[in-house]
């Protein structure tokens, strides 16, 4: 085969990718990850074989009935698909699998993880720093889990997270390595430029909304809401508002091109498209499909937020998109 035709296939990427050397490292985050299943794994089976651990007796979960069921098996079917992830990427008939077909969860597990990474430890820290919830805060709060529950499975999750990123990076450098080495390259085609403005706009007005919550704004929230506001509720709309800030300079960046190096602006339009549109996603099922009583109501201004973060995280996805196409084609 020739140098050219080498080349060729490399760059449409039908060629397996090569498997992962063994070593301590790989062991040792492949063993992370696979436990760090767990915890999840057993409360969600628990749960659906009847068990109440971790839930207070006066949680709304005790409502849930068959949508809180139907709820608990998709999310264990969901962290179950991380074992499946980790053995794609350790084993070498991972190679055969199709890139679309790892890259797409891969992305959905950076959404839902990114924020539980950024928000949870500094949740932490808000309480270490006696920033945390009063009492008429806790006692406005609509119960749902015991504390511990939330330690453990999103210490469990955090785990994941890292021990999935250390897996995953090697693995794509090898496979599609040259598609974000070097400088970005020339301007994406200008459709692709209004998507990317259109992703800024929806990711600006997203990130205003959630950041004037984050920082004690009620405006737009229910009486529950605003009664139950901390500082720890702040951090995770202050996170909702930095994903969904990543997703949009991560889009106007790989749209406008150029000659900066191209590891950064599409490593923020992954992190953030994905968070941004799969919490969004999640939070607007719930609010919509899911709610679990009157107790816990959404206001038009929260039910547009999410449907916001969701645009900002399909446009800013589109453009990231587009971006490895043309860097495949180039």
């Amino acid at each position: 085969m020739s140098t050219r035709a080498v080349h060729a296939t490399h760059t449409t990427g039908t060629t397996r990718p090569p498997a992962p050397a063994p070593g301590t490292r790989l062991r040792v985050l492949r063993a992370a990850a696979l436990a760090a299943t767990l915890p999840y794994l057993t409360l969600k089976a628990a749960w659906l074989a009847g068990s109440r651990i971790g839930i207070p007796a006066d949680s709304i979960l005790l409502k849930g009935g068959t949508t809180l069921a139907v709820g608990n098996a998709v999310t264990l079917a969901m962290d179950a698909c991380v074992i499946l992830l980790v053995l794609v990427l350790t084993r070498p008939w991972g190679a055969r699998v199709p890139g679309w077909l790892l890259t797409l969860p891969v992305y959905v597990a950076t959404g839902l993880l990114t924020p539980i990474v950024l928000g949870y430890p500094a949740q932490l820290l808000v309480k270490a720093l006696g920033l945390g919830a009063g009492e008429a805060a806790r006692a406005a709060r609509v119960p749902f889990l015991d504390p511990w529950v939330f330690a453990v499975v999103y210490g469990g999750f955090i785990i994941q997270a890292i021990a999935l990123a250390g897996l995953f990076v090697p693995y794509a450098r090898r496979r599609w390595g040259r598609r974000w080495q070097g400088a970005l390259g020339r301007r994406l085609p200008s459709p692709t430029g209004v998507v990317a403005g259109a992703s800024a706009l929806a990711g600006a007005a997203v990130a205003a909304a959630h950041g004037y919550w984050a920082f004690g704004g009620t405006a737009g929230l229910s009486a529950e809401m605003a009664a139950a506001h901390t500082a720890e509720t702040g951090v995770v709309s202050g996170v909702h508002a930095m994903c969904a800030l990543a997703a949009a300079a991560g889009a106007l960046l790989l749209a406008r091109g150029g000659s900066r190096p191209a590891g950064w602006p599409p490593a923020l339009a992954w992190i953030g498209s994905s968070a941004a549109l799969g919490w969004g996603a999640w939070m607007l099922t719930a609010a919509l499909g899911m709610n679990l009583g009157e107790d816990e109501p959404s206001t038009t201004a929260v039910l547009l937020a999410y449907a916001g973060q969701m645009i900002t995280g399909l446009l800013a996805g589109a453009v990231l998109l587009r971006y490895l196409h043309a860097r495949r084609e180039g």
